[in-house]
């Protein structure tokens, strides 16, 4: 007895400090402090507002094998460059590849929760520069500007292998003003990692005397002739630039180049009044089923009833404490599985209420009824919660943003709720319980089986 009421007792400490915690984060989520934004809960594009881009990738000059691949080097680019901007926990997906007029139409979906300025939005993910270097074809120089003017790029320029993909770093440079001093026109210095350096070097080597065009989005921006071989793999691209053009040019360049193009097909704005009603009528559906429920235990399961609201409480304590710590990232279908696990957070302890009314049927003292109806009821909680974690993981594995979602918070709901039902409502439980005694179950007093029996059984 007294282990268990020293036990409680550190349970109540833990859980009061756990729940200033989770008050602190909720309270920064409301007021939305930026002193106090690192407590906030993170919320979803549903619940805060933001804006959702939808991008079409071209996929034409990417070999099939290949295309998962680079569809998956574009998100991680994307994601990477959102970030940068500390934007709040962005979605950045593929979508499953859906059949169109003309072929198979392969989708980027990026979400930002918090920005509801398209133009913004589209400003975050910006549109890298593809970064190419290509050989004038010995054949081109014959052309007059009327036929250059109707050939196509691969038909003027040779491809050299060396993209964007091999770019190490890039940095502002200035050109030598007068008198040897800085001062002159902007420029983009670029050096390129190991693999790209060797290749740098092999076409200097090789092609000197020709002209090796740099490319930016398919523009040829300078066309210097290579005069020997350089082989530490820096480059310099001279194109006219402002100092703001090189200064962004150097940002997008350093923030990576898009493995594929990509076309802005689609763009969705949900606004924060939105977010914020469906958010308060989540809040509100909590609340309200909460309060149903702890009205229902302690009318029906009496002073167990009250243990198990408890536990109840300290369930929804340690759930919102680790989705903060993970983080989960709550939207309406989170907020939706939540509210669902408080409800089967509940099961637990029903099974084993309804356990300990049998065995105080059969004349059984309240001490040995509670022991009873743990033991009891363990493998029933064990099985209806096993399968509820494995449909969590199904549904997480399977779904789409928002069911992934659903899945996290029911999931580790329902673990959460095995902790609770288990350990806290058992060592409450026993801490209150009369003491234990040798005589039949009859020697507990009228009141103690009144008081941890249920329903119409007195």
């Amino acid at each position: 007895m007294l282990k268990h009421r020293v036990l409680s007792l550190f349970l109540i400490i833990v859980f009061i400090l756990v729940g200033l915690f989770v008050y602190k984060s909720e309270k920064a989520t409301v007021d939305q402090s930026p002193r106090l934004a690192k407590y906030a809960f993170k919320l979803g594009l549903d619940l805060n507002g933001g804006t959702q881009l939808t991008y079409k990738a071209d996929v034409s000059k990417v070999q099939s094998g290949d295309i998962n691949g680079a569809m998956a080097s574009l998100r991680d680019v994307i994601e990477r460059r959102v970030n940068l901007f500390g934007v709040s926990e962005p979605v950045v997906q593929v979508e499953n590849p859906g059949v169109v007029s003309g072929g198979v139409d392969y989708r980027l979906l990026v979400e930002l929760p918090g920005v509801t300025d398209i133009q913004q939005a589209v400003a975050l993910i910006g549109k890298t520069p593809s970064l190419e270097f290509r050989l004038l074809r010995p054949e081109a120089e014959k052309f007059t500007q009327e036929e250059l003017a109707q050939k196509s790029v691969d038909e003027v320029f040779a491809q050299t292998g060396l993209d964007g993909h091999y770019l190490s770093r890039a940095e502002l440079q200035f050109t030598s003003g007068g008198n040897g001093q800085l001062g002159g026109q902007p420029t983009v210095g670029i050096t390129f990692n190991s693999e790209g350096r060797d290749l740098f070097a092999k076409i200097t080597r090789e092609h000197k005397g020709e002209v090796l065009a740099i490319f930016l989005d398919n523009q040829v921006i300078s066309s210097p002739v290579i005069r020997d071989e350089i082989a530490d793999g820096k480059a310099v691209i001279s194109g006219g630039f402002t100092a703001d053009e090189a200064k962004n040019l150097v940002r997008d360049l350093n923030y990576g180049a898009l493995p594929l193009p990509i076309e802005l097909i689609s763009t969705q704005t949900i606004g924060a009044s939105l977010g914020q009603d469906a958010k308060t009528s989540g809040v509100k559906a909590g609340i309200v089923g909460f309060a149903i429920l702890v009205i229902f235990l302690v009318l029906w399961y009496r002073l167990p009833g009250i243990i198990a609201s408890i536990s109840l409480m300290a369930y929804i304590i340690l759930s919102l404490a680790i989705f903060k710590l993970i983080p989960v990232t709550f939207t309406a279908a989170g907020i939706a599985g939540f509210i669902l696990s408080i409800g089967m957070a509940v099961d637990a302890n029903v099974l084993i209420f309804e356990r300990m009314k049998e065995e105080l049927k059969k004349g059984k003292s309240v001490n040995d009824s509670l022991h009873e109806g743990f033991s009891r009821a363990w493998l029933s909680i064990r099985d209806s919660n096993i399968s509820s974690i494995i449909t969590a993981i199904i549904l997480f594995w399977l779904g789409t943003s928002a069911i992934k979602g659903f899945a996290l918070t029911l999931g580790l709901g329902v673990i959460i709720s095995m902790f609770t039902a288990i350990t806290v409502s058992r060592t409450f439980l026993f801490a209150i319980a009369p003491k234990p005694t040798n005589h039949p179950g009859g020697s507990t007093s009228k009141l103690s089986r009144f008081l941890f029996s249920n329903g119409f059984h007195f």
